[in-house]
């Protein structure tokens, strides 16, 4: 999946990021030029309703940390700044899947 439009700050690291606007997250922010926290979120949601679209049966995805982080907060429901605490690995695997209770995450961050 694309990851997340970075706008004014594509390239940047957050480290070269934080020396200009110390304040800054991703999540809480958006990117100037980019996109913004609520199409960040909106965007997550709609591939959770494509899933969800689908019924029974599994689905794979391949996607990038930042969007990642913004899936799995979709997928249960909550804030997108609680993707901020979440850590998320090159070459990690996260199951994503329906429980008794609900949508959990089943696994995260797994190597």
């Amino acid at each position: 999946m694309r990851e997340l439009d970075y706008g004014d700050y594509e390239g940047k690291t957050s480290a070269e990021i934080h020396q200009s606007d110390p304040g800054w997250e991703i999540y809480k922010d958006g990117s100037p030029g980019g996109e913004s926290p609520q199409q960040i979120y909106a965007r997550a949601q709609q591939f959770v309703e494509l899933v969800a679209a689908r019924g029974q049966g599994r689905v794979i995805a391949f996607t990038h940390g930042h969007f990642g982080r913004a899936i799995a907060v979709a997928w249960i429901r909550v804030a997108l700044g609680v993707a901020a605490a979440l850590e998320f690995d090159v070459a990690s695997l996260s199951v994503l899947r329906d429980g008794d209770a609900g949508r959990v995450i089943a696994l995260w961050n797994s190597k």
